[in-house]
């Protein structure tokens, strides 16, 4: 029987659902942890720093040992790790002297989780034999999206519904979605993107010159991306005036919903369209959102242009993958795991020099805004470089070819 890759595909849409629960769940709770723990907000704010810092730890080591144990033990492991860590957010922190030092081992867990579904996801569908792969992975990456779209509003109405106070149970009840996925990666088929002891190794992708353009990529991508979502919601309340529930639901998740669009249209239509250009128009689109959002003098506009980022950004992690895998056949789980480490270290950075300059400015979160505009220019400057050295390889290809 043929293999059913449709299997594959299923379960690595709830990868990206179970690490968008990861990554938008407990800052939901962060309030809920500082009354009912007496955690001091201080503290509440290495919550964040901690999941992103040990997944860029996982993306290191994912580099140089995935290969070894094999593709399939460790997506199950991330599905497993993930299960504990959000169940364990409902009885952990209680069972410790400690609850905060509870938390964050929760999180710890649950982020090994999220850092090995990042890596993994991404070639295991690149190794399945699917006709246009650009938008395969496009949609796939769309589906973070949504969980996080899901997670923020069907959390939202649990607590309006059952109250805050019943958070310990919908913690559980998110974790039944990376158990269930446990069993789908235990059964779908699973391919190597290269055969064994033939992927390149880290230190031949550091001299490779286009990985380092990759790199810069995806920092840009990352910065770019999460810069505008960290600080979506807090220019919803400033701009216009919105509580902090109305302030998440239409930032961040306004963000997020266009994003996903963004990435489920050249997902639909992919194979008909340009992916570079659509990647530099994309940085174009970005650039003048930030600008919008951090210039304009109507708060309306510059929520526009938050929203409207989502769209913009859409397609620059997933579509730099794409653009670069085939330039590096062999670059195997290496090659993935580093690109989703600088994605992440762009999407730490990006926030971080946002805030800095905020702060420097005199709590200016337009100045920071601008701040941030940085990465979409330097992300379409790239991409421009990129395209050029591959018309004119592809030129000098044609005039090296001898004359019939």
């Amino acid at each position: 029987m043929r293999p059913d890759y449709n299997k594959t595909l299923r379960a690595c849409y709830l990868g990206f659902i179970t690490q968008a629960i990861a990554a938008n769940f407990a800052p939901l709770l962060f309030l809920r942890f500082h009354t009912d723990y007496g955690i001091p907000l201080g503290r509440i704010a290495l919550i964040s720093t901690v999941f992103f810092f040990t997944q860029l730890i996982i993306d290191l080591i994912c580099a140089r040992y995935v290969d070894r144990i094999g593709y399939r033990k460790c997506v199950v492991a991330s599905e497993v790790l993930s299960v504990i860590g959000l169940a364990g957010l409902a009885f952990i922190p209680d069972l410790c002297g400690d609850p905060f030092a509870g938390i964050i081992v929760c999180v710890m867990i649950y982020a090994v989780g999220s850092g090995l579904i990042e890596v993994l996801c991404s070639p295991i569908v690149e190794a399945c034999p699917f006709d246009h792969k650009e938008a395969v992975m496009s949609l796939l990456h769309s589906f973070y999206c949504w969980g996080s779209v899901g997670v923020i509003v069907l959390s939202s109405l649990f607590f309006t519904v059952f109250g805050i106070g019943s958070w310990r149970i919908i913690a559980c009840l998110w974790a039944l979605i990376p158990l269930y996925n446990v069993f789908n990666f235990i059964s779908c088929p699973i391919e190597r993107l290269t055969e064994e002891g033939k992927g390149m190794t880290i230190g031949q992708l550091f001299r490779t010159p286009i990985f380092w353009t990759a790199v810069l990529l995806m920092i840009c991508a990352g910065a770019s991306e999460l810069s505008m979502a960290q600080w979506a919601s807090a220019y919803a309340e400033a701009a216009l005036g919105f509580s902090k529930a109305v302030g998440d639901l239409v930032g961040p998740c306004l963000f997020a919903v266009t994003m996903g669009i963004s990435r489920v249209i050249y997902g639909k239509y992919g194979e008909k369209i340009d992916l570079t250009g659509y990647m530099i128009g994309s940085g174009v689109l970005c650039l003048c959102c930030y600008l919008l959002a951090s210039l304009a003098v109507d708060p309306v506009f510059s929520l526009v242009g938050c929203v409207f980022c989502g769209f913009s950004v859409g397609i620059m992690w997933p579509g730099t993958i794409s653009i670069i895998s085939p330039r590096l056949p062999q670059g195997g789980t290496a090659l993935f795991a580093m690109l989703a480490m600088a994605g992440d270290l762009g999407g730490a950075s990006g926030p971080a020099l946002v805030g800095m300059v905020t702060q420097q400015a005199g709590e200016d979160l337009q100045a920071g805004m601008l701040a941030g505009s940085v990465f979409p220019f330097v992300l379409v400057i790239a991409l421009v470089l990129l395209k050029a050295g591959a018309g004119r390889a592809k030129r000098s290809g044609q005039h090296d070819r001898p004359q019939p």
